[in-house]
């Protein structure tokens, strides 16, 4: 029976942590650091929860079933399961994170340098897609061999942030400010979904498996083993990036104002500590970073969406390179707030799914549990999104105000704990002891 080396093990969690390691990652924890201040370490629980610890749930999860997010998605049925992997695809693709790379590469990159504006973004997103759509269509081995030389490259710069951030801060640790002064875990946990990591480990999955059965190994047990290393690693790497990162933004209150972005905390931080030289190798970095991450996002909702839907893969590439395009000059700030309602409507949906993959593998029966509960996280997900989108009071209906941490936009939690309870003793009722496939 074929196993890894300790050595291809940690090349596997080296592979796995560079796959989650985005240019927009670096983003959230200093701007959630900046105004958490004093809350700084509850608020960086909260977000190591959902952008970390599902992740790695996430991973584990789909070996479990496989590797593909098709396989945890089959109790709910092929049209259902469908929409949801639409929805992901979506999500990570041009709706959000690929917009994204374009966002921040010019607020991280190019703004510092020649000035904001919606002129300047404007003229740099149409090159930066530009070459996204080029390369998305003829990759070949330049993205690979960029993407090889920039994440350690990347990685040594948050390195070298990090450990500025902690021995050389810009400043005191400011104050906690609006509800990271009252409740800063839960206010940690939502902006964790930002990152999109759980979505994204959803279609990693596949990846991550697929490179460990091409080292000729076919148990399903050290499938799942050698995953949950690689995770372990990956998510002891983010964790430390994320944490040095929100330190970073913790004491640069002195640099930003109160509402500052974290690619402006990240570039007057850079430029406080490391001058013109520094951010010019931050600018560097960041752009390139974006640009592999943008034509790996992009490349794949095409194979995706091509092999789903009846339009060629290079059709997709540029429908969905031109409306991350557009989507992108709505600015940093903008896209965020747009994003903010479809994640929280989204991600109870993808939490409940990996949960449920978790504890349902191997029932005869798992329909029976998922549907009503998907059913039931998506409703109370939608209610949520549309508050969080300000097309819905905060106080209606007003019987989900009783709720535990309704108002914190987890008001879905009980009910589907709930659901989840009762779908349970009914499926024992009906069918008597759950008996396994």
């Amino acid at each position: 029976m074929k196993t890894l080396s300790h050595g291809n093990l940690l090349a596997l969690g080296f592979m796995t942590f560079a796959l989650f390691l985005g240019a927009g990652n670096v983003i959230f924890p200093p701007a959630a650091g900046l105004v958490s201040g004093t809350n700084m370490w509850p608020t960086a629980l909260g977000f190591l929860v959902t952008a970390v610890g599902l992740p790695l749930l996430t991973l584990v999860a789909l070996a479990r079933v496989g590797g593909g997010m098709d396989a945890l998605t089959v109790p709910l049925g092929r049209v259902p399961g469908l929409i949801l992997a639409v929805l992901v695809y979506l999500s990570i693709g041009p709706f959000f994170a690929t917009p994204r790379t374009g966002v921040v590469s010019f607020e991280i990159g190019v703004a510092p340098f020649f000035g904001g504006g919606w002129l300047p973004q404007l003229v740099y997103t149409l090159i930066f897609f530009s070459v996204v759509i080029w390369l998305s269509l003829k990759p070949g081995k330049l993205v690979v061999n960029i993407g090889k030389i920039m994440t350690p490259v990347l990685l040594l710069a948050l390195i070298l942030l990090g450990a500025a951030a902690v021995l050389f801060p810009a400043g005191p640790v400011g104050e906690a400010q609006g509800g990271y002064a009252e409740s800063p875990f839960i206010e940690g946990i939502l902006q964790g979904y930002l990152t999109m990591d759980t979505l994204g480990a959803l279609v990693f999955g596949i990846v991550i498996t697929t490179a460990i059965q091409d080292q000729q190994v076919t148990s399903r047990t050290l499938i799942t083993r050698y995953t949950m290393i690689a995770a372990l690693l990956a998510a002891l790497g983010l964790a430390l990036v994320y944490l040095a990162l929100f330190r970073l933004g913790a004491t640069s209150s002195s640099l930003v104002t109160g509402k500052a972005n974290g690619g402006r905390i990240l570039s007057a931080f850079v430029q406080f500590r490391f001058g013109l030289a520094g951010s010019l190798l931050l600018s560097l970095v960041i752009i390139l970073a974006c640009l592999t991450t943008a034509v790996g996002l992009i490349s794949a909702c095409g194979e995706f969406f091509s092999r789903h839907f009846p339009m060629s893969h290079g059709v997709w590439v540029v429908s969905f390179s031109a409306f991350s395009l557009f989507v992108s000059n709505l600015g940093l700030d903008g896209l965020i707030q747009v994003s903010i309602p479809a994640l929280v409507g989204l991600y109870p949906l993808a939490i409940v799914l990996v949960c449920l993959g978790l504890l349902l593998h191997g029932w005869a029966r798992p329909q029976n549990i998922m549907r009503p509960v998907m059913v039931v996280a998506l409703l109370f997900g939608v209610v949520d999104g549309l508050k969080a989108a300000g097309l819905m009071a905060e106080d209606s209906p007003a019987w989900l105000n009783v709720l535990p941490f309704a108002s914190q936009q987890l008001g879905w939690l009980l009910p589907t704990v709930a659901t989840l309870v009762i779908a349970i003793l009914v499926d024992r009722f009906r069918y008597g002891r759950l008996r396994l496939a």
